[in-house]
């Protein structure tokens, strides 16, 4: 990646990043007629932030990452220990920030480095980069108290969309797949057959429209007065330059999206996509969110599959709301799984219409592989399949490693794959459990130095 470190480099993936986004959002067709939607009821009304106080800004401090931005004045570890000397102009620009409105123009630009998506991809190729964001230290801990306030507002007023598990306490992408996988399963074992609609967006975070995005923190959620200020601040105006080594491109605006790399940002997309969640309701369809990742699904009786008519109604709904709220559904990568025993799926195909372009044999949700039995061996195959493949590579190496190091490696490629999501486990047959216990068995062996034909059962207790 170096060996492309030059400044007209970095121009080129800046201009590429900013072609990418105004591409996607050429191609969404809107209709000109088209009115917001408007919240069921109107929501309570949050004013002013209140200033912080030196102790609330040290909490704040704290518990931030040692993350430095080529941005920041100093390292972060300078300030984060240094925090007696730094504290009262810190202090001063947070709550005068606050207080006043006004995001600081100096901390709305991000340095942004192309990642490749993938070790294997061709690196000439721009395609296969990310966009990979980073902020000024000062610019999160403002982000964060506002942060606290804001999403202490949503909760006590129950506005957050209860089924979006994206960047919420509580949440996460195991909860929600729990959510869902149990929701089928109680179906499956009343008789019915259900089917699962994975969207995928392109860009999402990249492609929402600020003016659409402030009027719903108005309407909806109930913003006003300095605090909708601060966040149109924060919003727009905002800059990113592209760094390669030692090479950066210029200045470019950001007229769209939300600031990745921020803590407000998923928060901001949560809100903008607020409406959604009462379009896909008005149509009795089930639906759970994680982010931009949204899965619908409806169960029927077998012999009632005219139900299925509004799922293909709600998926009509949902794209005409999206297109309308820059948001490009990407439908070559919509999938449908079709849940319940053989026979009955197949019963069901010739009521899915144009859906049937959708179905699959099984489909990666969240990164766990579903199955139409929900047996999750494909998941649980790939996951066995993978492990092996990196503890044989620790495997050449272990000679070299201490224990503690080898633990490292361990836990970084091979247990976080098996806790991943491991509460769908629950339930399933001795057989495939068996599977990831070998694993787990191999993984013991290899740090423990324990023969293949010794007890393992010692080395786990």
């Amino acid at each position: 990646m170096l060996s492309l470190a030059t400044t007209p480099k970095c121009e080129e993936f800046a201009e590429f990043f900013t072609n990418k986004i105004l591409a996607i959002r050429a191609e969404i067709i809107r209709d000109p007629n088209y009115l917001q939607d408007a919240p069921i009821k109107e929501p309570p009304i949050l004013q002013t932030f209140s200033a912080i106080t030196e102790d609330d800004l040290y909490k704040l401090i704290k518990h931030s990452k040692r993350s430095t931005c080529s941005l920041d004045p100093i390292p972060t570890f300078l300030m984060k220990n240094n925090f007696n000397y730094s504290s009262t102009p810190l202090l001063q620009i947070i709550n005068t920030s606050i207080l006043t409105g006004i995001f600081p123009s100096a901390f709305k630009t991000a340095v942004v480095k192309p990642l490749l998506k993938k070790p294997n991809l061709d690196y000439n190729t721009l395609n296969n980069y990310r966009p990979i964001s980073n902020l000024p230290f000062i610019s999160k801990i403002l982000e964060k108290a506002v942060f606290l306030q804001l999403n202490q507002f949503l909760n006590e007023n129950y506005i957050l969309e209860k089924f979006q598990s994206g960047f919420r306490a509580n949440h996460s992408i195991e909860t929600a797949l729990t959510k869902i996988v149990n929701d089928l399963r109680l179906s499956t074992a009343t008789n019915k057959v259900s089917a699962l609609v994975l969207l995928d967006l392109s860009a999402a975070f990249d492609t929402i429209d600020h003016n659409i995005l402030l009027h719903r923190l108005k309407t909806w959620v109930g913003l006003s007065g300095h605090v909708l200020k601060w966040l149109e601040s924060y919003i727009t105006g905002r800059k990113f330059y592209i760094s390669l080594g030692d090479h950066i491109s210029k200045n470019h605006d950001v007229p769209f999206g939300v600031a990745q790399g921020s803590c407000l940002g998923p928060l901001l997309f949560s809100l903008y996509m607020l409406p959604l969640g009462n379009i896909i309701k008005k149509h009795n369809i089930d639906f759970h969110s994680y982010a931009d990742d949204t899965q619908l699904y409806i169960s029927v009786e077998p012999n009632k599959t005219t139900a299925l008519q509004s799922l293909t109604s709600c998926l009509s709904a949902v794209t005409h709301w999206m297109s309308n709220n820059f948001l490009k559904l990407n439908e070559n990568k919509t999938e449908l799984l079709l849940i319940g025993p053989k026979d009955k799926r197949e019963a069901l195909l010739p009521s899915l219409g144009n859906l049937n372009q959708y179905v699959r044999e099984q489909v990666t949700s969240l990164g766990v592989i579903l199955d139409s039995d929900l047996s999750l061996k494909p998941h649980i195959n790939k996951v066995t399949k993978t492990a092996y493949f990196h503890l044989r590579n620790i495997a050449k190496v272990r000679p070299f490693l201490t224990k503690p190091d080898a633990e490292k490696l361990v836990h970084a490629f091979i247990t976080s794959r098996l806790d991943y999501c491991n509460a769908l486990f629950t339930g399933l047959p001795k057989k495939s459990i068996e599977k990831l216990q070998l694993i787990q068995n191999s993984a013991a062996r290899l740090l423990t130095k324990t023969r293949k034909m010794e007890h393992i059962t010692p080395v786990l207790a």
